[in-house]
């Protein structure tokens, strides 16, 4: 999952995406508009059979609509990666059909190599796009099939955030898919530090006295890059820690308690690293307090004091 800013892999990611979706835009245009011109325009189309300009429309269409949504998906890749295997799904399936005639001889080879570039090339740009976001975990979890997402949370996870996850999967409604287009505002982070962030969250759930919550939002600023001896520093409360820490983990306990103090410690924090930082932390501490107030509603909670807070 993306937290803070795109890096260069994910703009290459992006850039991938953005460049399929203008190709098959405007190729799928160029098909909708002068049929018959890029019916001569393309060598390969004219060695099979005569014109027909319904059904070079019709495909025109086709890519004109995965170019749409290939753009769309490209503005925010990271959330909107299920809309860029869609745009590239009919994409694919065109670059099979081509791949079929070969095979069975309805298309010559020559005809195949000369069409590769256009008919397959845009599909597997798109395909390497996404592959550089799930190896390195950069895609929001709504859309990845429940199985998967449910053993990719619980993995290693403490046995009552197994239960809870597991409850949420098996209630009705689609509980569970809710649930994966709830967690990426629960981890947003675009302007602010990642230690800063991070820190005002596992405040504010420090305060809820729930111990796997506290370690799994622990676990989340590690992921975010937050060395391990800075999130042990939180846990254990050090009174030496940097003037910064400290003041997000007291902005991030006073959300949790709803004490007037976040009123003043907010403005310190906005006068040092400016408002759309405070709105972050803020946003951090508040949505995370949803997960221990759940368990706790279903009788799933664990105090600190009963579980050792170290990663």
């Amino acid at each position: 999952m993306l937290m803070g800013k795109p890096d260069l892999l994910d703009r290459v990611a992006q850039m991938l995406v953005l460049g399929v979706g203008l190709f098959a835009l405007l190729f799928g245009l160029f098909m909708i508009i002068w049929p018959l011109d890029w019916y001569v325009a393309i060598p390969t189309v004219i060695t099979t059979g005569p014109p027909n300009q319904h059904f070079i429309r019709d495909i025109g269409i086709a890519y004109a609509a995965c170019g749409v949504i290939l753009l769309y998906a490209s503005i925010n890749i990271h959330m909107r990666w299920l809309a860029a295997f869609a745009g590239a799904l009919w994409l694919s399936l065109h670059g099979v059909l081509h791949i079929y005639e070969v095979s069975v001889g309805i298309c010559s080879p020559d005809a195949f190599v000369a069409d590769a570039p256009g008919v397959l090339g845009p599909p597997l740009l798109v395909f390497l796009a996404l592959g550089i976001l799930f190896v390195r975990q950069r895609v929001a979890p709504a859309g990845i099939p429940k199985p998967l997402l449910l053993k990719a949370s619980t993995a290693g996870a403490d046995e009552s955030e197994k239960q809870y996850l597991e409850e949420i999967a098996a209630a009705p409604g689609r509980a569970f898919e809710k649930f994966a287009h709830f967690l990426p505002a629960s981890l947003h982070r675009h302007a602010a530090p990642a230690h800063l962030c991070h820190a005002a969250r596992l405040g504010a759930n420090m305060v809820e006295d729930c111990g796997p919550c506290a370690l799994s939002s622990a676990q989340w600023a590690l992921f975010d890059n937050v060395p391990r001896e800075t999130v042990n520093r939180w846990l254990r409360g050090d009174p030496d820690m940097p003037e910064d820490e400290a003041l997000a983990l007291q902005f991030g306990r006073a959300i949790g308690l709803q004490s007037i103090d976040a009123f003043e410690l907010g403005d310190r924090i906005e006068a040092q690293y400016g408002r759309d930082v405070r709105f972050e932390l803020a946003m951090a501490a508040a949505m995370v307090r949803a997960f221990p107030a759940m368990k706790r509603g279903l009788g799933l909670t664990k105090a600190c004091s009963l579980t050792p807070l170290e990663v």
